[in-house]
């Protein structure tokens, strides 16, 4: 099963494998403890999407005028430090409300308004917000892109858990669907992922270990095709990172949490704290709210809140909280009018939402004005500049992310290029 377990590993991705060259680097000693990755030990970024378009008037771009929602009125917006947004305690029946969410984070939050998608579909609209790029098919998410940069040799750098989620051949897609999954994923050589029932002693296991890094040793010097070459190399990968997957069992929660988001975020939180992972990509879907908006929208945006929540409370359990780095979004805005199904349709302009060491909050860049129409800013004071501004695009926000994980003279950045000009770059968006 082991050996089963290992060509699937192999022929699927699974996230397990690095670049041929750090192979070589490793098998060049097979005597040494090669089969231990060292951990990767942050930041740890995680991109959480409120998929199929959230409204932003019931969260931090409140209106309460020109019929634009109508479970509240101007009177009643609140505020949290320089955040505002829409009362949505008495609207609600589970999951987390604005005034609790912002009364506890607001502080570290840095807000953007008046984000410009250019167009409102879901897919290119996804793409946009996930790559800064609005006409490649070929661009990485950020969170791909981070995570070659920073941590390509890790076994699960990028983990996704849907949304768009392109990799531009960086690294290996993750997918771990469920907690039960990580178990077994981590302890494949255990029967069904127990630990205390291994297939082989731990002598055994380092016998193999050894004597699968000096035959692979002895292949780095034997010419082969470079498909043959890589597939051997991918094959010796699945292996010895699934020793080094083995770090994240202590961390793997024994009871699951109901919100299909909130386990995303144990596995991502367990995959980060074992140091296995740069990057996840966490999504919650049905926002859509063609018909019954209001409805739909104070069900779901409240169970958006209360897993960034669970995420940040788990995080601090595990004592990585001050290495956690979110980005907070949707692919699109909802429309200031209602449709004839008291619903709202797709809208080009939106928010996004920023947490995490190096992010000073209680900060709000950009706004809408009261048709929720974007307001261009001065990119180099970041102040409203309604006349002589630039509207903020995707791209605008992809290049300053680039900039805050240091990887924007990186190889892999250089290969995917943003449509940016010097003068349009924002400057001191984070501090």
């Amino acid at each position: 099963m082991r050996r089963d377990f290992l060509k699937r590993c192999a022929a699927a991705g699974l996230g397990l494998t690095v670049p041929t060259d750090s192979w070589r680097a490793i098998a060049a000693e097979p005597q040494a403890d090669a089969k231990e990755l060292a951990g990767y030990d942050g930041p740890f970024y995680v991109v959480c999407n409120a998929s199929g378009g959230w409204d932003t008037t019931y969260m931090m771009d409140p209106k309460g005028i020109n019929g634009i929602n109508r479970l509240y009125q101007a009177g009643e917006i609140l505020s949290e430090g320089e955040i505002r947004f829409a009362p949505t305690a008495k609207q609600i029946t589970e999951g987390v409300s604005n005034e609790e969410f912002f009364g506890k984070y607001a502080r570290e939050l840095l807000v953007v308004h008046g984000l410009d998608y250019s167009v409102n579909n879901h897919d290119p609209c996804s793409r946009y917000m996930a790559t800064g790029n609005l006409d490649s098919l070929a661009y990485p998410t950020f969170a791909a892109l981070v995570a070659g940069c920073q941590g390509a040799e890790c076994p699960l750098a990028f983990l996704t858990f849907g949304n768009y989620s392109a990799t531009g051949n960086l690294v290996p897609m993750a997918r771990v669907p469920y907690i039960p999954s990580l178990r077994l994923l981590a302890n494949a050589d255990a029967i069904n992922g127990t630990v205390q029932h291994p297939y082989h002693e731990p002598l055994v296991s380092d016998q193999i270990e050894r004597a699968l890094a000096e035959r692979h040793a002895r292949r780095q010097s034997i010419r082969r095709l470079p498909r043959q070459a890589r597939a051997e190399s991918m094959l010796y990968a699945a292996q010895w990172n699934s020793q080094s997957l083995s770090r994240i069992t202590p961390y793997i929660p024994s009871e699951i949490p109901r919100d299909p988001m909130s386990q995303q975020a144990e596995i991502a939180l367990a995959a980060f704290k074992a140091g296995v992972c740069v990057s996840a990509n966490l999504t919650i879907g049905q926002f859509d709210s063609h018909q019954k908006n209001d409805e739909d929208q104070m069900k779901l945006l409240p169970r958006f809140l209360a897993s960034i929540d669970y995420l940040l409370r788990r995080a601090e359990d595990l004592q990585i909280r001050e290495k956690l780095v979110l980005v907070i979004q949707s692919e699109m805005g909802r429309t200031p009018t209602y449709n004839q199904g008291d619903g709202k349709d797709h809208w080009s302009i939106g928010s996004i939402m920023f947490l995490g060491p190096g992010i000073r909050g209680n900060r709000v860049i950009g706004a809408t004005d009261d048709g929720q129409y974007a307001i261009p800013v001065d990119p180099k004071t970041l102040q409203l500049a309604p006349e002589s501004g630039q509207r903020l695009r995707p791209e605008h926000i992809h290049e300053a992310l680039r900039t805050f994980a240091g990887i924007q003279d990186h190889p892999f950045s250089k290969q995917f290029p943003l449509a940016v000009k010097e003068p349009q770059s924002l400057q001191g968006l984070w501090a």
